[in-house]
């Protein structure tokens, strides 16, 4: 009752609000909090962005032109980083906590404080990650997954990321338990588990992934800082210890952080899919089934990214096998998805347009992701750009364009105003056009053997690599178009309607002042 009776001290009008800046550095409210992790998570993704931008410059042409090597390679480090903990966890973390209280009628999240400092320990993070690059030594050159025993001979900046890491997985952890609390205890009555909106399911399973597995990557990160400092050798063969070691335990973290990214990415689109189908979501249980399904097969298909370390043939079939069944809860998903729209009264606004963007897009990188379960093939793929191409088509095409289709969903109940439509079709186009420009000729680029994290290569991947950096530039400006538009939005979009997408144009219903009628979409909807 505290957690209800400190939400409710929160809304009294007694003039208590503290003002100005101070008002969101204090809030307990779930709506400014969820605000907060949108734009934290917008500046992060510019700021990644522009150091992807980075790389894709230097790869313009063969030969070294812009960076030395050894910023080349901090540049692809916290780029992951920044990305995956920075930008793309936060902004569905934003959703939540706009979304679920609304969603299952709480008054808001059940830990209100907990949930406000949740969110101000991102910045510092963030802070600590960008500053290891202007540290002697630079920041963390071994790549995001700051694999031993690279990282154990590295400079200082190696341990402002460390510090950063485990701040990022405070922040998760105690977000985490904020939203298992809030959906277990806080429905309205009535509601049971098998009734809430998809996206409160997908949140719900997320939240326990993250808290069985942040431990495991801090855990990983704190060895190698005893390694480092204090003569422990987890990671040193020479003291008995072992590098290997430390990819099973940062990819036992790193499998399940997948789908700590995907499955809110599915959660949105399956609100936005049923509601620009006007037809209520196919197969709701198998979902919730499939979607727990690829939370506990994630637990145990880590190794597959290790098939090259030297692992027994038994291991790597079993890996083999244990990846390639994931697939089959992810197609259950997929076809739930396209039986939703199926004979629905579709229409194409901005955020239905994202979302078939992602199940195209994601499901093309769930198919690299087949040909890179097969052991055979992943041992001539690994550490090729093959691998780059797959895991952007999952994470920018997947999360990335969910995140986008949510933010254009919801910005009406968000702001009270409707976005440009005419622009959120552009940022669509272009988005989609520039980032299959930049990813998809990475397969051709990984087929034929370009190794990935590398500052220059052979004149032979010239052409293709030209094409990816234009398609990135491409991809990275279109950008500029959401901000303006949300910016837009805001100060003088043109006010929403109560039910934004009820009165879409292309409906013969939309003259009428109830909400559209249910239908079996056999035939077309009469007016009654």
């Amino acid at each position: 009752m505290s957690a209800v009776a400190d939400t409710h001290a929160h809304h009294d009008d007694h003039g208590h609000h503290p003002a100005g800046i101070l008002r969101w550095i204090m809030t307990t409210n779930h709506k400014d909090i969820g605000t907060m992790y949108l734009w934290f998570s917008f500046a992060m993704f510019m700021v990644g962005g522009t150091m992807a931008l980075v790389i894709r410059a230097e790869l313009f042409q063969p030969g070294l032109q812009i960076v030395n090597p050894d910023f080349f390679n901090q540049m692809t480090t916290l780029h992951g980083l920044i990305m995956v903990f920075g930008a793309i966890m936060p902004a569905f973390v934003g959703f939540a906590n706009w979304q679920i209280p609304m969603m299952i009628g709480a008054p808001d999240m059940a830990f209100p404080r907990l949930n406000n400092w949740s969110f101000w320990l991102l910045p510092p993070a963030a802070t600590l990650l960008v500053v290891s690059l202007f540290v002697p030594g630079g920041a963390a050159g071994a790549g995001w997954t700051l694999y031993a025993p690279l990282t154990v001979q590295m400079g200082p900046g190696m341990d402002l990321t460390i510090f950063a890491v485990h701040l990022l997985g405070m922040s998760s952890i105690l977000g985490s338990i904020n939203i298992i609390t809030t959906v277990l205890n806080m429905r309205a009555p009535g509601m049971t588990l098998m009734k809430m909106p998809l996206f409160c399911w997908t949140w719900l399973i997320t939240a326990y992934l993250l808290v069985a597995v942040m431990p495991v990557l801090a855990g990983a990160v704190t060895m190698t800082l005893t390694d480092r400092h204090f003569g422990t050798t987890f990671f040193n063969a020479a003291g008995g210890g072992d590098p290997v070691l430390y990819q099973h335990i940062f990819w036992f973290f790193g499998h399940p952080e997948v789908y700590i990214i995907a499955i809110p990415a599915f959660g949105v689109v399956s609100q936005v899919i049923p509601a620009f189908s006007r037809k209520p979501l196919f197969g709701y249980s198998s979902m919730v089934y499939a979607t727990a399904s690829i939370a506990i097969l994630s637990f145990i298909v880590w190794a597959h990214h290790m098939y090259t370390v030297g692992m027994p043939l038994e291991a790597q079939l079993y890996f083999m096998y244990a990846t390639m069944l994931i697939a089959i809860p992810t197609g259950v998903k997929v076809f739930n998805w396209l039986a939703t729209m199926w004979k629905g009264s579709l229409t194409f606004e901005t955020p239905m347009l994202f979302a078939i963007g992602f199940l195209f897009l994601f499901t093309m990188g769930g198919f690299s992701g087949l040909v890179l379960a097969l052991t055979a093939v992943d041992v001539q793929m690994h550490d090729t750009y093959y691998v780059v191409a797959h895991f952007h088509y999952v994470m920018v095409a997947g999360a990335l364009f969910s995140a986008f289709a949510g933010v254009y969903f919801w910005l009406p109940k968000w702001t009270g105003r409707m976005y440009d439509e005419k622009l959120g079709k552009i940022h669509f186009w272009l988005s989609m056009i520039f980032f299959n420009l930049a990813f998809f000729v990475q397969h051709f680029l990984g087929i034929a053997g370009m190794p990935r994290r590398i500052p220059d290569y052979s004149p032979v991947f010239a052409e293709f690599n030209m094409i990816s950096s234009i398609g990135a530039f491409g991809f990275g400006l279109s950008q500029l178009l959401l901000v303006y538009n949300v910016v837009k939005t805001i100060h003088g979009g043109r006010k929403a309607p109560a039910r934004p997408w009820d009165g879409a144009d292309t409906l013969e219903w939309t003259h009428l002042p109830s909400p559209a009628p249910y239908h079996s979409f056999e035939t077309p909807p009469t007016v009654r």
